[in-house]
């Protein structure tokens, strides 16, 4: 079930995928008939979207979020694993699992991200 948190690039509350949703979507797959269809065709990439690329991976993200996205890049970066913990002063998420402050207000994390790598 997607979880409702705030994106600092949409600058407003977005459904967030979870990682099995994310599988679901597929975007990686967009972006790779993204690349195939300019390379063939040698159009830009907003030629590519009117040709209708990506029409798929937006229908699955409105069939599982309830939200209608029109830009399917905008849904690369709906992904909860993508995000840290909420802040503990505005109570935004940190922009990434790792983020030492809030980038919304500046307050500083108060728990230490593990390293990269465990322990």
């Amino acid at each position: 079930m997607p979880r409702t948190l705030y994106c600092w690039r949409c600058k407003t509350d977005m459904p967030m995928l979870t990682e099995e949703e994310w599988q679901i979507v597929h975007p990686i797959g967009y972006i790779a008939q993204i690349k195939q269809y300019r390379e063939e065709t040698g159009c830009s990439l907003s030629e590519a979207h009117r040709a209708g690329l990506g029409n798929l991976t937006l229908k699955a993200y409105e069939e599982i979020t309830g939200y209608r996205e029109t830009n399917p890049n905008a849904i690369l970066h709906h992904r909860l694993s993508l995000f840290g913990p909420p802040c503990h002063a505005c109570g935004k998420p940190l922009r990434t699992p790792m983020a030492r402050y809030c980038a919304e207000c500046n307050a500083q994390r108060i728990d230490t991200p593990a390293p990269p790598g465990g322990s």
